[in-house]
């Protein structure tokens, strides 16, 4: 008997590790120089999952010297182009090894590609600037660069077709050096003062890049890149992030059992400012008042921080857990903004959380949205930031009141804690059955908000009813 249960202990244990080896891992170098705006890499990606139907993505400003199969044999591998690749966002390529037969494809278990991409360089805002900047561009300015991971993709990122998984999230072993550095930072590490060091996470991450001439502040583990406030300001931001997280873990039952990274940075361009978040880092990129320095501007810090809420909604939508299907983006850009209206309500006032209300509702006059369970791709969104950002959560609202807090409360955990393959229009309407378990008020729900023509006006017609 002894004997039976080694044997069972051992493959309990061998079959959580092969679960575990299903992550890919990207390893090897980069070089960067914030003054020539150029990356060089020579990276490896391995671990690679059993996938008959892929792409692999990379930056389109990345000039590819090859790829190499490395295991199960060392060879050059040709490649194609997947010009169809409707879910790349502008920035990338998708590139995929065909077979011999040139009918199928080819996926080696590790795969190492050399590169080399040049950018521009943006040294002042007066003439040498861009139009825009937005979260994939490989940015340079005269004191950094700033990558996220997804979009800009300046490290292989796998896709695979069949199941719409993208693995951006990574382990990594990677050795960043920047001669005209002072600090290295890539997500999931510490910053370091270094203009060479060799960065490793046996956790996945979604790897954003931030390394250039700055300093930074580490407060109860809550690490500010580039800080333009106070030592005041810095404690008392540190103080109100951990308010915001203890909302969020009493509410979903769910801890948010992690240091969070601030990153302050300016554009390439002259107005754009904007959050975005691939945790544990979240940046923040923007002029003067669009900085972390809002957040204790009494003129405008009710409009910001309901921002850093959303962004740290983010935690539980798109890292706790990751949506895909074609309702995934509303998934987790609509709760995340639902998590952050109440707390919003409950935490930066009523009045804040009217106000924000009010100005959705504005926003929609005119916005005719394909309800939720009829949404068959993200091109059915028409308008990604009013569907995503403003009727999603109204919709939710909505919801709410007819539901009530505790059992919308339910829903949301049912969402997070549920497993699935596709986070689709099923997998919602379950959830949203398991926390009711009331067939009469399921019913009611999909037909008003959730399958109906008019479920914007219905939406709006149940908030406005105390």
């Amino acid at each position: 008997m002894k004997k039976i249960i080694t044997l069972l202990c051992l493959s309990l244990t061998i079959i959580k590790l092969s679960a575990q080896d299903t992550t890919p891992k990207v390893s090897g170098k980069i070089e960067i120089s914030i003054k020539q705006g150029t990356i060089e890499g020579d990276l490896i990606l391995s671990n690679i999952p059993a996938i008959k139907d892929y792409l692999i993505r990379l930056n389109s400003g990345l000039n590819i010297l090859h790829f190499r199969s490395l295991e199960p044999n060392n060879f050059l591998i040709s490649y194609n182009v997947a010009h169809n690749d409707t879910l790349t966002y502008g920035e990338s390529k998708a590139y995929y090894f065909p077979d011999n037969s040139r009918k199928n494809k080819f996926l080696p278990n590790s795969i190492q590609v050399k590169y080399v991409g040049k950018y521009p360089v943006i040294k002042d805002t007066l003439k040498n600037y861009s139009q825009y900047d937005w979260k994939g561009n490989i940015a340079f300015n005269h004191n950094s660069i700033r990558t996220d991971g997804l979009q800009s993709a300046w490290y292989p990122i796998l896709y695979d077709i069949s199941n719409d998984i993208v693995y951006d999230k990574v382990k990594y072993d990677i050795e960043i050096t920047c001669n005209d550095c002072t600090t290295l930072y890539i997500n999931g590490n510490r910053p370091i003062k270094a203009q060479k060091h060799r960065f490793k996470s046996e956790i996945a991450r979604e790897l954003t890049l931030f390394c250039g001439n700055y300093d930074f502040s580490n407060v109860e583990d809550t690490y500010i890149l580039n800080p333009n406030l106070t030592n005041k300001q810095i404690n008392d931001f540190t103080d109100l992030i951990n308010s915001y997280k203890k909302f969020y873990t009493n509410k979903l039952e769910i801890p948010f059992d992690q240091s969070v990274s601030f990153i302050e940075t300016t554009p390439t361009s002259k107005k754009n400012g904007w959050l975005f978040v691939s945790y544990p880092t979240i940046v923040n990129i923007g002029w003067g008042d669009n900085g972390l320095k809002s957040l204790f501007n009494p003129q405008i810090q009710n409009w910001y921080r309901p921002f850093i809420a959303h962004e740290l909604g983010h935690y539980y939508f798109g890292t706790y857990k990751v949506f895909n299907s074609e309702l995934g983006d509303m998934i987790s850009e609509g709760f995340a903004e639902f998590l952050s209206l109440e707390l919003t309500k409950e935490i930066i006032g009523t009045e804040v959380y009217e106000s924000k209300m009010a100005y959705k509702v504005k926003e929609l006059d005119g916005f005719s949205p394909i309800s939720i369970g009829k949404i068959k791709g993200e091109s059915d969104y028409n308008d990604r930031e009013l569907y995503v950002y403003y009727y999603a959560p109204i919709v939710f609202t909505a919801i709410e009141k007819e539901i009530g807090k505790e059992k919308m409360w339910n829903w949301i955990k049912a969402i997070l804690k549920t497993e699935t393959n596709f986070t689709d229009y099923e997998f919602l309407i379950s959830t949203l059955r398991t926390a009711l378990n009331n067939k009469q008020q399921i019913e009611l729900i999909e037909n008003q908000y959730l399958i109906s023509e008019e479920s914007l006006k219905n939406a709006l017609e149940r908030i406005k009813q105390k």
